[in-house]
Formats: C-alpha cells, sequence, structure tokens
C-alpha cells in the first residue's frame, strides 16, 4: 500500500519496462508521465532526471520484477543523486536473492550474493574457484539457457554441497528444487531448458573434519620433547581438532611407548 501511496504522489515514474510497469499503473488508476530508465539508455536519461531532482521534483524508480538497484542499473542513479545530496528512500518490493534464501533450507547467518557469474564455462570456473573456501551460502542469478552447464561447472569446482534452484519466485509458477549440486546438474542436463528468472543457492562447504593422518604425525613430533598435556593443546590448535580425540590419541600413543620401554 504505501508503494501504491508513493507512485500515486510522485511527478515521474521512471521504469526498466514501461510496458509491465503501465500494468500495474492502470490497475490502480495512477496517471503520471512514465519514462524508460534501464541499462541501455542509462547515461542519456541519468543526467535528465537528477536535473529534475534538483528543480524539487518527486521522480519514483521502478523496476520490472523485485527490488531495484539489485543487478540493476538503478545503483548509478541513487550513486549519483546520494553525491548531490538529493533524497533517496526506498519502498522494497519482493527481493529474488532474500527469498529464495528463505526458501532453500540452506544456513542464513552468512551469505554472498554474487549476481550472475561469467557465460564462458572457464571464466565462470575461475570465479568459482575465488568463492570456493568460503564459508557462507553463495547467491547467483542465472539464465535458463546456461542454467545445466552453470550447475555442471558448480559440482566440479565447489564439490559436493547441498544446494537450491528456484524459479520465478513471488510469482505464479514459483519453484524450488532442492538437492545435491551433482544431481542437481544431472537432472537439468537431461530436461527442457526451464523459463523465467533463475535464481541459484549453495550451501558452503561440507565439515568434512580434521585430518587425523596430520594429528598423529603432529603427536609423534610433539610428544618426543613435550608433555602429553602442553603436545594435546598444541596439535589441537595448531590443527583445530577436537581436543578431547587429540588427548585420547596422545594418550594411546603415551602407553605404547611407556609399555615398548618396559619390554
Amino acid at each position: 500500500m504505501r508503494a501504491l501511496d508513493v507512485l500515486d504522489g510522485v511527478d515521474l515514474i521512471a521504469a526498466e519496462d514501461t510496458r509491465v510497469t503501465s500494468k500495474l499503473l492502470s490497475i490502480y488508476a495512477i496517471s503520471h508521465p512514465l519514462i524508460a530508465y534501464n541499462d541501455h539508455n542509462g547515461p542519456k536519461e541519468r543526467p535528465r532526471l537528477l536535473a529534475k531532482l534538483r528543480d524539487g521534483a518527486r521522480i519514483a524508480l521502478v523496476s520490472d520484477a523485485g527490488t531495484p538497484l539489485v543487478s540493476d542499473p538503478g545503483y548509478k542513479l541513487v550513486r549519483e543523486a546520494v553525491a548531490e545530496g538529493l533524497p533517496v528512500h526506498a519502498i522494497p518490493g519482493p527481493s529474488a536473492p532474500l527469498t529464495g534464501l528463505t526458501l532453500a533450507g540452506l544456513p542464513t547467518d552468512r551469505f554472498l550474493f554474487n549476481g550472475f557469474l561469467p557465460p564462458k564455462s572457464a571464466e565462470r570456473r575461475t570465479t568459482l574457484e575465488g568463492l570456493k573456501s568460503l564459508r557462507a551460502t553463495l547467491i547467483f542469478f542465472e539464465a535458463p539457457q546456461r542454467l545445466a552447464e552453470t550447475l555442471a561447472d558448480m559440482a566440479a569446482v565447489l564439490g559436493p554441497r547441498p544446494a537450491a534452484v528456484t524459479r520465478e519466485l513471488t510469482k505464479l509458477h514459483e519453484e524450488v528444487r532442492r538437492a545435491d549440486l551433482k544431481e542437481l546438474a544431472a537432472q537439468y542436463a537431461e530436461e527442457d531448458q526451464p523459463r523465467g528468472e533463475i535464481t541459484l543457492l549453495i550451501g558452503p562447504p561440507l565439515d568434512e573434519g580434521p585430518d587425523y593422518t596430520k594429528v598423529e604425525a603432529a603427536l609423534d613430533q610433539a610428544l618426543a620433547f613435550m608433555p602429553v598435556r602442553a603436545a594435546v593443546d598444541l596439535v589441537s590448535s595448531m590443527l583445530d581438532a577436537p581436543r578431547r580425540e587429540v588427548y585420547a590419541r596422545a594418550l594411546a600413543k603415551k602407553n605404547e611407548d611407556d609399555a615398548a620401554d618396559e619390554g
């Protein structure tokens, strides 16, 4: 309702797609000047919009779907308005990244939105390598025609992880598919190309636990010149291993060494 009040009270409406926005305005009998503002005409329209704002005009920026400024040219307009000290207010609409995060069933305490990945596989894999170690849920947009290839690259680079493919969020044909990355890649490789706007969500790296081969080797070295407790403290801290497990292994080694000495 607040969004409708704002649209009804402005002097000008700038829309990513005037055809979509005009339908909304006609439903609610809102009649104000409507212009297109998008990636193609942004450099030309921004100076005009800023000039109107300086003259005191009230302008509403409307995106085609979802919240403006997320993978959207609107942020450049906001950046320049803020630089000039012009007031900016937000009336948020649905946001695919946050809606997908709510539905995916993946950790929400840390997440990274990365927009669209590069369209070519080699560049895409390089980008994914840079994100591989982040212990956070990763969120991407993807085009339907690249979905299967992108999932295959993700499975190859990121390894086994829970993931979700969400499509047309908050719309009529909303769909959420949850599975392991490799399984999702196989499913979409065998199916027809999906339709609509897609948001991918990938869980953080699976906790594989400490490498106890390294723990054993480190204990062998540490126990040679320090007491058990000191060796356990050093090794558990150095290898991020549970102290109780390291202590049990250290005691076993100490007992073995003592038995060998007695023999």
